[in-house]
């Protein structure tokens, strides 16, 4: 970091706290808990909740427990910011999922060419505001079937009014996911997970996750995740914990191998900052 940065990032977090004494009813709000402060998208807040924003997040302890980060992600999904967190980031998928995550869908199209299987079910995993899904429909219009999964039942409802006249083919489902594909599971289908889903499983749930899909019968999956830009996987193959929230940086091509995937698609690239990478895994069981 040069001079010039450091002068303005401790003025900003001088300012910043300085607001966060001023203003301590909106301290609160921002500060409503650690997650839905980390995911304030700061197109939304006046210079001021900018700077007050800056001085909390430089607060922030540090997380080291595992166990309590599934724990705090998972009640944040559920619970609290995801509705909000969804709008604001609404237009991602013009501005990121389409020109930069879709090549891997037209390489998926050329592997469901090569084999002569039927794949009739397509499940994302952690739907969100269900953009993607109305996507894919659009994409495969042989498979029959399209369900979204999402641990928000608010969202998940949003969602069921947003697309009940425009696109009759796609389902949604409030759930945890691992709770759905035990109970509905089947071979013939295609998992999907669009940015950001997998780094809350916990490495050891995940493993066993995609080891009970793999064991389903005939499967694709396509995985667009996120990892530490320093996640270097054959030094360090085991997840690391990465980011403010924080979350799992997760080497997913040893759990998809482990679950008995092979990857048609391994590729990275720098996402949003230089501090994390954007993984996309094309995976299949046979």
């Amino acid at each position: 970091m040069n001079a010039k940065s450091k002068i303005v990032r401790g003025l900003a977090k001088v300012l910043g706290n300085t607001l966060v004494h001023l203003r301590p009813k909106k301290a609160r709000q921002l500060a409503e808990d650690r997650i839905t402060l980390v995911h304030k998208n700061k197109k939304y807040l006046s210079l001021q909740e900018k700077l007050m924003r800056y001085a909390l997040i430089q607060k922030l302890e540090k997380i080291q427990d595992y166990d309590k980060i599934a724990e705090l992600n998972r009640e944040f999904w559920t619970n609290k910011g995801a509705t909000e967190f969804f709008t604001e980031v609404e237009n991602t998928f013009e501005t990121d999922f389409l020109p930069n995550c879709t090549f891997v869908f037209n390489l998926l199209k050329k592997e469901l060419l090569s084999v002569d299987i039927e794949f009739n079910t397509l499940v994302e995993i952690g739907t969100g505001n269900g953009k993607v899904l109305n996507y894919l429909s659009s994409e495969f219009p042989e498979i029959k079937r399209l369900v979204g999964i999402d641990l928000s039942l608010k969202q998940v409802e949003i969602n069921r009014n947003k697309f009940k006249n425009s696109n009759t083919r796609i389902e949604f489902v409030a759930s945890d996911a691992f709770d759905w594909i035990k109970e509905h599971g089947q071979s013939g289908t295609i998992f999907v997970t669009s940015r950001g889903v997998l780094e809350y499983f916990l490495e050891e749930r995940l493993q066993d996750f995609l080891s009970h899909i793999s064991q389903l019968g005939e499967i694709m999956f396509v995985a667009i995740e996120p990892n530490a830009a320093n996640h270097n996987f054959e030094t360090h193959p085991n997840t690391q914990l990465y980011g403010l929230e924080p979350s799992f940086s997760h080497n997913y091509p040893k759990l998809f191998k482990n679950a008995g995937f092979s990857l048609w698609h391994f590729s990275q690239k720098i996402w949003n900052n230089p501090t994390m990478n954007r993984t996309i895994i094309g995976a299949k069981n046979f």
